[in-house]
């Protein structure tokens, strides 16, 4: 069965950190481009960030950007989305997505993709 697996989210104060990870499992992750979507309650989803095969292309939306890293491991079929000094607004779940012979650009602005996972919520609250 291929799929997409998010783990890593929860509840955490503002200002703090949190790592989700996606796992492929089913089919190689290295062929893709992949995708961090989020989608908050009453808002379109989005996308966060995106990271090209190699890993050496990424693209982040301005309101994560120097605060989300992505990065991904094509040896554990994972891609992690590392997000530090976290605000209430980046409350959301939170999806992967896989795609083939897309650009990292396309990937975190088209909405529809070949693989999605079926989220981890992220909560940030005091």
């Amino acid at each position: 069965q291929l799929q997409l697996v998010e783990s890593g989210g929860g509840l955490v104060q503002p200002g703090g950190s949190l790592r989700l990870s996606c796992v492929a499992s089913g089919f190689t992750l290295e062929y893709y481009t992949i995708g961090w979507f989020r989608q908050a309650p009453g808002k379109d989803r989005e996308g966060v960030s995106c990271v090209s095969r190699s890993g050496g292309a990424t693209k982040y939306v301005d309101s994560v950007k120097g605060r989300f890293t992505i990065s991904r491991d094509n040896a554990k079929n994972t891609v992690y989305l590392q997000m530090n000094s976290l605000k209430p607004e980046d409350t959301a779940i939170y999806y992967c997505a896989a795609d083939l012979g897309i650009t990292v650009q396309d990937m975190c602005v088209m909405n529809r993709h070949d693989y999605w996972g079926q989220g981890t919520q992220v909560t940030v609250s005091s």
